[in-house]
């Protein structure tokens, strides 16, 4: 009751209904004694039906207020149902979505929060390696007896690594990018063949000193719509991975089809295949397979995913029938 009277508003509302009750009782008593003490029990019973259901109505609110205040300090469960009148039912059920939609995001920024920090302590890892070994090439190539031969062998190594850094920090960058949405993709029209050239042109010298053929079937005028350079970045990581697994003598080959639907580009190689535990992880960021080489920084495939499902695309890996591993990129003619 104390809390009640403290309310300005209730105090406002009551000074106002019990100057119109002693109006209406003195107006009733001028008509006779009988009439005003009708007129003034009357008044006294409507104002003690108002304090009744305020004071019912302000422990309600109460009691939501405190069922509010232990949920924003951590109560992990709550229950607004009892509130299921009037107006009430009505906050009742706009706090109950909130509370839901609070929770929900919540929960998403605690998980984004996980992903951030393992994903700083993955790119600490794989900036390290290539830094570490450039600190030592630093090192020996400063030895003044070095010989020609070595330091020249050196100075290989160095440059290996900066490019190995190089190309690290880019996709990294790239993926940030497209994670923030910030990347502004360009659809236009291009063939499956220009998107195969300009995929396997970085790749073309690669191939040759591997001795690895890169074969092509059926791929030539069919349609897509996308950006062509960003799909030539996604399509040449795939291709990059199967010539790193494919032995000497052997080849990439990769075919297209077309159907009402989509654009297929099928993508396979002659190595030993995927081993089957790493196939439902080969597309995650910084996960490394059994048979990752040791320069591998398992990004190249997590980028080309994330280009290929923002151009309206989608890719799945497996291990051929014949042996080696078959990815499949299917670019969609409609919204999917």
């Amino acid at each position: 009751m104390k809390r009640l009277m403290r309310n300005a508003a209730f105090r406002r509302e009551s000074l106002l209904f019990l100057a119109l009750g002693a109006a209406v009782s003195a107006l009733a008593l001028a008509v006779s004694r009988a009439a005003g003490a009708a007129a003034l029990s009357a008044c006294l019973a409507m104002y003690a039906l108002y304090l009744g259901l305020s004071l019912r109505h302000y422990r309600q609110m109460a009691a939501l207020a405190d069922e509010l205040d232990r949920i924003i300090h951590g109560q992990e469960s709550f229950s607004l149902d009892r509130f299921s009148e009037g107006e009430l039912s009505v906050l009742q059920s706009e706090l109950s979505k909130l509370l839901v939609t609070l929770r929900s995001q919540s929960e998403s920024l605690r998980a984004d929060r996980v992903f951030l920090a393992d994903s700083l302590a993955d790119i600490s890892h794989q900036l390290k390696t290539p830094l570490t070994s450039m600190n030592l090439a630093a090192a020996m190539l400063a030895e003044p007896e070095l010989s020609e031969e070595r330091r020249r062998e050196l100075a290989r190594d160095l440059q290996r690594q900066l490019g190995r850094l190089e190309w690290l920090v880019t996709a990294l960058l790239k993926l940030s990018r497209l994670d923030a949405g910030t990347v502004e993709l360009s659809p236009a029209p291009f063939t499956a063949g220009e998107l195969v050239d300009a995929a396997a042109e970085p790749l073309l010298i690669a191939l040759e000193l591997r001795n690895v053929a890169l074969c092509r079937e059926n791929v030539g005028e069919q349609r897509i719509t996308a950006d062509l350079a960003w799909c030539a970045e996604a399509l040449g990581n795939i291709l990059k991975n199967c010539l790193e697994h494919t032995p000497p003598g052997g080849r990439v080959t990769v075919s297209a089809a077309e159907t009402a639907i989509y654009v297929e580009l099928t993508i396979a190689d002659t190595g030993p295949g995927i081993d089957p535990e790493d196939l439902p992880h080969l597309f995650e960021r910084f996960y490394r397979g059994r048979d990752a080489g040791a320069q591998s920084a398992g990004i190249g495939l997590a980028l080309a995913r994330t280009i290929l499902q923002s151009s309206n695309a989608t890719v799945k890996a497996e291990n051929a029938h014949t042996g080696g591993a078959q990815f499949t990129v299917r670019f969609y003619k409609g919204t999917v």
